[in-house]
């Protein structure tokens, strides 16, 4: 079926977005997976070139653009070359940071953040999760306690995206010990060089290997007031306002790497030869593409609606968890059948989907687990039924 998601702007970007991948991110993709870290200058190359900054406002520097529309189509391609290792980090720094910061900070904090990562000179992290505390965030222990005009955080934080690279983080941290978690947590920015924030190592992962992951510390870590996010004790409101788009990145991600791995495995099986035919001339492949294209095809028309839902502000964080969800076991079912069609050669990461199947396992976790999603869709309907 034709898609009529995107309009010629839409596609001008993907040309962009096309070139810049190709000379700036596929030649150096190897070594940044070696290295378990991008290069900070891709990050400046990358605002240079109109790939990041876009829908920070136009008087901080950035493209002004707020259609997710745009977002997604940066996904397409790096789905379409296997690069989520390398870019991954923009999910993050430019995807999800940006709008904590143009919904909740101040004035300052907006002039000096949003210009930094609007320009590439900046790159941001959230700090959520804990040792012992993932998708559960009411179970942080991370605390900022008032002492005179400063807030002194102590805790740590893991498996966190930019860890290594990022010249400030958003803060998760406990402020009112004697409330519910719900109600008593705040967001702050704690920018590198603070006195007491340490780096932990860049843990080695499964796959996303470009994409640097570390612990952080935070060690009697003194803060000025102005370094808080939003508002006192709200910091929890903060997140859920703000994790519907951070799903339907995760969600939207998912399709585009679902549909990169069907283009990928039907070039290779109707050139690969086997016993005197393609693999794709055998009814098995066929059966295989068929049903994972038509699953795919629906799970494309789901999340369309979902983006332009997002884009009228009217998603619901249900509706984004049934993306994420939904999108991340699909995706991760089709890398898995797909890389089987490729035989031997699907185990060889000089083919994309063996980096694919690796870099893909991550979706159905991060962002919140499945799990969780299903707990939050689940919720939804016996509230619905309650009501009746």
């Amino acid at each position: 079926m034709k898609r009529n998601l995107y309009n010629d702007d839409h596609e001008a970007f993907r040309g962009t977005v096309a070139t810049f991948l190709d000379r700036e991110v596929m030649p150096n993709l190897e070594q940044w997976e070696a290295d378990h870290l991008v290069d900070r200058s891709m990050w400046k190359k990358a605002a240079e070139a109109g790939i990041i900054g876009t829908s920070i406002p136009e008087e901080f520097g950035g493209g002004g653009v707020t259609d997710f529309r745009f977002e997604m189509v940066r996904s397409e391609e790096i789905a379409h070359r296997g690069a989520s290792g390398a870019t991954g980090g923009w999910g993050v720094s430019d995807g999800i940071v940006p709008g904590y910061l143009m919904a909740l900070g101040s004035r300052a904090q907006k002039e000096k953040y949003l210009s930094g990562l609007a320009a590439g000179d900046q790159i941001g992290a959230i700090a959520m999760t804990e040792p012992n505390a993932g998708s559960d965030l009411q179970a942080i222990t991370t605390k900022a306690v008032r002492d005179g005009d400063d807030w002194v955080i102590n805790g740590a934080k893991t498996f966190i995206t930019n860890g290594c690279n990022c010249d400030f983080v958003i803060v998760v941290a406990r402020t009112n010990l004697d409330a519910k978690p719900s109600q008593g947590t705040s967001l702050f920015i704690v920018e590198d060089g603070t006195p007491g924030f340490e780096r932990g190592r860049k843990l080695k992962k499964l796959g996303m290997d470009a994409q640097d992951t570390s612990e952080l510390s935070f060690s009697d870590v003194r803060v000025p007031a102005d370094a808080l996010l939003g508002e006192l004790d709200m910091g929890f409101i903060h997140l859920m306002v703000n994790l519907p788009r951070e799903r339907l990145i995760i969600g939207s991600g998912t399709l585009a790497g679902a549909r990169a791995a069907l283009t990928w495995t039907s070039e290779y099986v109707f050139d690969r030869p086997a016993f005197g035919q393609t693999i794709g001339d055998f009814q098995n492949t066929r059966f295989e593409l068929a049903e994972l294209e038509t699953r795919v095809d629906a799970l494309e028309a789901f999340v369309d609606r979902c983006a332009l839902a997002l884009n009228a502000e009217e998603l619901t964080a249900v509706d984004a968890a049934k993306a994420k969800y939904l999108g991340s076991d699909l995706e991760i079912e089709v890398i898995n059948r797909c890389l089987q069609l490729f035989g031997g050669y699907g185990y060889m990461l000089e083919y994309p989907i063996a980096r694919a199947f690796k870099d893909t396992r991550i979706q159905a976790i991060f962002g919140g687990a499945n799990e969780v999603m299903k707990e939050l869709i689940g919720r939804d309907i016996a509230k619905r039924h309650k009501k009746r």
